[in-house]
């Protein structure tokens, strides 16, 4: 059984808090086209592209907390754990170029997450998050 938490900055502004988790969930999409259920049609024949087939909280964490837990989560990816992270350099990027050349001239100890999102086996991505609040 496989599990997905996206986990965010809570002292992010709610704008940065959807953008965040919007950027991680199309990583997560085209890494894992299989998360996306198939198209389908309402009782009036309009068709619905599919959307999620798991469920993905929103759980919140600190500055520091995102620092520890992508350290920690980095550490389990030999276990089958898929770890994609959001960064300030990401996020202050102007063109995909621009974050490529400002994340080749930032050390891992300089960038500062702004969330993370985390998928792989259910009980160690709960043994990572099962402790962290959700967003509200």
């Amino acid at each position: 059984m496989t599990r997905c938490a996206f986990i965010i900055d809570h002292a992010l502004p709610p704008g940065l808090i959807a953008n965040t988790a919007a950027a991680l969930s199309m990583t997560l999409g085209k890494a894992r086209p299989d998360l996306v259920g198939c198209d389908l049609r309402d009782a009036d024949g309009i068709g619905h592209p599919g959307i999620t087939t798991i469920v993905m909280p929103i759980l919140v964490a600190d500055s520091e907390g995102l620092r520890v837990l992508r350290r920690q989560a980095a550490e389990r990816e030999s276990d089958g754990l898929r770890v994609i992270g959001m960064t300030n350099v990401a996020q202050r990027a102007k063109s995909y170029d621009d974050y490529g050349r400002r994340l080749a001239a930032t050390r891992q100890e300089d960038l500062r997450y702004l969330g993370l999102c985390l998928y792989g086996p259910a009980a160690l991505v709960r043994s990572l998050t099962g402790s962290l609040p959700l967003l509200k």
